[in-house]
Formats: structure tokens, C-alpha cells, sequence
């Protein structure tokens, strides 16, 4: 996986996709953080993402349907 920060992003846009279309995988970083992935279409999930969207599909699984969305952020994302 590349590194690069937003400003170069910004700068060599075009040039990042066609290397992101060559399969590699990039995350765009600002002030040293990261900030986004880009990876290509179709590319197997990281274990670690797996696991969370199964843990969030249950956590959702496990909520009481109503007909109406009356649950909170926190109660998605446990944020408590």
C-alpha cells in the first residue's frame, strides 16, 4: 500500500488513478493522518473491514423493526 499526502493527490489526480487501476491501493493522508483509501473496484476487503461491516450487519440484525428509524448513531457505531 502507497502513501500520499492530499496535496500531491490533488496535484497528480489522474496520475493516481491509473496506478490505482494497475491494482495498487492508496490512502491519501493529511497532516500525517489518514484520511481515505482508494483501492480498485472489486478488490478483495481487508479482514479487519470484513469483520466490522459483519459486526455492524448484526448489531443492525439484532435491532427491532418498527417500520421506522427510531435508532441513535451511538446504538449503530457504539459510540456509548
Amino acid at each position: 500500500m502507497k502513501l500520499i499526502t492530499m496535496a500531491e493527490a490533488n496535484r497528480h489526480f489522474s496520475t493516481l488513478l491509473r496506478t490505482v487501476a494497475e491494482g495498487e491501493q492508496i490512502t491519501v493522508t493529511s497532516r500525517g493522518k489518514p484520511v481515505a483509501t482508494i483501492s480498485p473496484v472489486g478488490k478483495i476487503q481487508a479482514p479487519e473491514r470484513r469483520a466490522a461491516k459483519s459486526a455492524l450487519l448484526a448489531r443492525l440484525n439484532a435491532l427491532p423493526v418498527t417500520g421506522t428509524r427510531n435508532w441513535s448513531r451511538s446504538e449503530l457505531y457504539d459510540l456509548q
